[in-house]
């Protein structure tokens, strides 16, 4: 079998692309470190049917979706060149943006930590048994791990910040790390940046819920009402405060002159008189616990007729045979 080329390799990505892009409208641009290829292997069969992972050089993607975009017209594919940084990769996808990223998100592989790397999260050695023999001590003095002998084994006292969130993994820790058999770090696709349909925006989008974007929107409102409000501009949301406010103002200049309008009658009346006020609460508490054992009657008075059913329906006696 004849070997391709490296140029019809790279006409063929390019058609596979071009393809991609034409039949899905959504994309997730991923980070691809440290992932092995049986990994990236394992994704592609979960999200088989919906989802395709298409890796490659970012030389070759970036020149195809180019070649896509002067060839169809479409320029919105044109957002993604600036993403393809470092070492990425693209799913393009028709499924649900947020269950995609879930389920790309559950193939995190353990991995050790090698001399070199740097550290994507803090490690912290637990104090405990380690089952290392004493002769072993000289690691974790180099470390400056606190440490005692317990039943033959070395065993910390304290827990110990072996490497910070960015530093460089020394010779030290990664051998102290394999002996006591841990596995610091995990590694798969990250999702960084999410294509839809020409749009490009951060993934943490996906994880907003319909109650967070209630929320936002109040907040909006709120803002947008109270400025308005402090430069006098009458909005939709702030023209009913303008108008009570308006209202306040005319009401306390009516109760503090001679000067009335319909709508203030009622406060002034109430101000001049107050026992009026008395009894207009009299009566309103007066309605509210009128309609209570009225209620409570009717309950009453079905119960009734229902025991009186009862006992029609028994001819006289109750149901365990007395009269």
């Amino acid at each position: 079998m004849v070997k391709a080329t490296k140029a019809e390799k790279k006409i063929a990505y390019d058609a596979k692309l071009c393809q991609l892009v034409d039949e899905y409208t959504q994309i997730l641009v991923v980070a691809a470190d440290n992932v092995g290829s049986t990994q990236l292997q394992s994704i592609r069969k979960g999200l088989r049917g919906d989802s395709v992972v298409l890796m490659g050089k970012n030389t070759m993607m970036k020149r195809s979706v180019r070649i896509h975009s002067e060839s169809t017209g479409n320029t919105g594919i044109l957002n993604l060149l600036p993403l393809l940084q470092g070492n990425v990769g693209l799913i393009f996808t028709k499924g649900d943006l947020k269950e995609v990223s879930e389920e790309v998100a559950k193939y995190k592989v353990g991995a050790p930590a090698r001399v070199g790397l740097v550290a994507p999260i803090d490690v912290v050695v637990q104090p405990g048994n380690t089952g290392l023999d004493p002769s072993q001590t000289s690691f974790f003095q180099v470390l400056n791990i606190p440490t005692k002998i317990n039943k033959g084994t070395v065993e910390i006292i304290t827990p110990v910040e072996l490497i910070k969130q960015g530093d460089k993994v020394g010779s030290s820790e990664a051998a102290l790390l394999a002996k006591l058999g841990i596995r610091p770090f995990s590694y798969g696709l990250v999702v960084q940046s999410v294509y839809d349909n020409g749009s490009v925006f951060n993934p943490d989008v996906l994880n907003l819920t319909e109650d967070a974007l209630v929320e936002k929107f109040a907040v909006g409102i709120s803002m947008v009402t109270s400025l308005a409000l402090a430069i006098s501009y009458p909005t939709l949301a702030s023209a009913p405060h303008m108008f009570i406010n308006a209202y306040k103002n005319a009401l306390a200049i009516s109760v503090a002159t001679e000067y009335t309008f319909p709508q203030a009658e009622q406060v002034k009346e109430f101000l001049k008189d107050p026992s009026k006020f008395v009894a207009a609460v009299a009566a309103v508490s007066a309605d509210a616990g009128g309609a209570a054992p009225a209620g409570a009657a009717k309950v009453e008075e079905k119960k009734q007729e229902v025991e009186e059913s009862d006992e029609e329906d028994y001819g006289g006696f109750d149901m365990f045979g007395e009269e």
